[in-house]
């Protein structure tokens, strides 16, 4: 599902969101020994920074972030941030993307929600892509909003994309040893009863989305501008250089 281009700021848009932190970047060792993957800095600001302003930007007046791997420098770098309202949950234990938004549930009410992964990294294209994404949600449809890049886009990954999506937006997981068109950017939009009969304790996301695709509720949209996919040292550094050249790449003579 083509995002529209030129429509009119969205009515609705999440009033909470939440921002997954607690993860412990292992391929982005050594950096995250000592440092939270999302504090890490992309042309002198945080990732979680870029996140935490696209939300504000978007009228988004509530975030939860999880924490575990180094919770205290995360719980230390957003106590003097004023916007968006925050709540910090600390997790004693590793519950994986899953488990830890369904801990967070009660901070993020009863509403559908952003949900972002701590290391996402876009910039706008059109138009301001949180509400370009709002404007797709449609409750009586879809219990999983996903926002997708086209995968021929993707810098440096070198994955076989993740989902195939139909002409009404509906999406399908890869298969196996087959090439989807689309990657998943982490960001979504959520329906709190897509976590209705899941365990208490580590979970990934991915159950959740399996779910929502069998029920035909798995949706998405394609995002217009720019993505980021941060896995790596080498993907850091290379994003870095981008934000340095005004996003074009670089050219050799």
């Amino acid at each position: 599902m083509l995002l529209p281009g030129l429509k009119k700021r969205a009515p609705w848009v999440p009033s909470t969101a939440m921002v997954l932190a607690a993860g412990r970047g292992t391929r982005m060792s050594p950096l995250t020994d000592t440092c939270p993957k999302p504090l890490l800095e992309v042309d002198g600001v945080s990732i979680l920074d870029r996140i935490l302003d696209r939300l504000v930007a978007a009228g988004v007046a509530r975030a939860v972030v999880n924490a575990h791997h180094l919770a205290e420098r995360v719980e230390s770098y957003l106590a003097g941030r004023a916007e968006p309202a925050l709540t910090v949950i600390r997790e004693d234990r590793a519950l994986e993307t899953g488990g830890g938004v369904r801990n967070a549930l009660p901070a993020l009410g009863d509403q559908p929600f952003f949900v972002i992964n701590g290391d996402s990294l876009w910039l706008d294209g059109l138009r301001d892509a949180l509400h370009r994404f709002a404007e797709v949600w449609d409750a009586d449809r879809m219990d999983v909003l996903l926002l997708l890049y086209p995968f021929a886009r993707v810098l440096g990954w070198h994955g076989l994309g993740d989902y195939r999506m139909d002409p009404d937006g509906r999406l399908t997981r890869r298969p196996e040893s087959h090439v989807a068109p689309y990657a998943y950017m982490g960001v979504s939009i959520l329906h709190p009863r897509v976590f209705q009969g899941t365990p208490e304790g580590p979970f990934s996301l991915n159950r959740v989305y399996d779910d929502a695709e069998e029920a035909g509720r798995l949706f998405g949209a394609v995002h217009d501008g720019l993505w980021y996919h941060i896995s790596t040292p080498a993907d850091l550094d290379e994003a870095s250089r981008r934000f340095a050249l005004g996003h074009m790449p670089e050219t050799y003579f």
